[in-house]
């Protein structure tokens, strides 16, 4: 075991880093975002996930304004350290859309068919 090392991660030009987000207990992929060094280092603090809004400019904690909270439970980086997987509890829909998962739409035979409604 070694000490993790935030200048590991392979960041984009950006400094940013993707990072998928999944429930911990039904293993569904729940989000993909953004983080950066700043965010990423307070999510493994305080374990309340945090990314970095590009379109903000700004750290965003997971739930700060809607009560959808992600709480971190694991934390891994892929064998390149080039992208994040975070097992969460997650408390209400994941997605700013009020469905449980950001990933609702699927493409069957060329067709985008949505496969949950909001919450």
């Amino acid at each position: 075991m070694t000490a993790f090392d935030l200048e590991s991660v392979k960041w984009t030009a950006d400094g940013l880093v993707p990072a998928i987000a999944q429930d911990h207990a039904t293993g569904a992929v729940l989000m993909m975002a953004w983080m950066n060094r700043e965010s990423l280092a307070a999510t493994l603090s305080t374990r309340d996930v945090t990314y970095w809004s590009r379109s903000r400019q700004a750290l965003w904690r997971k739930g700060a304004t809607s009560g959808h909270t992600q709480r971190l439970v694991t934390l891994s980086v892929d064998c390149d350290r080039d992208c994040v997987l975070m097992q969460v509890s997650q408390i209400g829909p994941a997605c700013h859309t009020g469905r449980p998962t950001c990933f609702f739409t699927e493409i069957r035979d060329g067709m985008a068919v949505e496969t949950s409604a909001p919450l």
